[in-house]
């Protein structure tokens, strides 16, 4: 299995950490989409945004075979004040990501 170089897994890091200090409850995260699509865009991937009021598509073809592989994600953050001291912390009062994440991408 080829291994992610460091300056990827830095990528994907940052990328990670910055969405945790930035939370937007359902259907309110516009910055998270607008992040997510333009990282999408700059990995080669052709974007569709705007579904459901905030949804993000990434589409990435590779030859001409029709079949494809479908990974879905949620962008969302939970109406919780977070007190993890993390130093990607949530700055949003009463808002953060609580599906586990923080301890699993230090």
């Amino acid at each position: 299995m080829e291994r992610l170089s460091d300056q990827a897994l830095q990528t994907f890091i940052d990328l990670r950490r910055d969405i945790h200090r930035h939370p937007e409850l359902a259907f309110q995260e516009r910055r998270t989409a607008a992040l997510v699509a333009a990282q999408l865009g700059a990995w080669g991937y052709a974007v569709t945004t705007g579904l459901g009021g905030t949804g993000v598509v990434g589409q990435l073809k590779r030859g001409t075979s029709t079949r494809a592989i479908g990974l879905r994600a949620d962008m969302d953050a939970l109406p919780i004040a977070e007190a993890t001291g993390a130093a990607w912390a949530s700055c949003e009062h009463g808002v953060m990501h609580a599906c586990g994440q923080a301890a699993a991408a230090r």
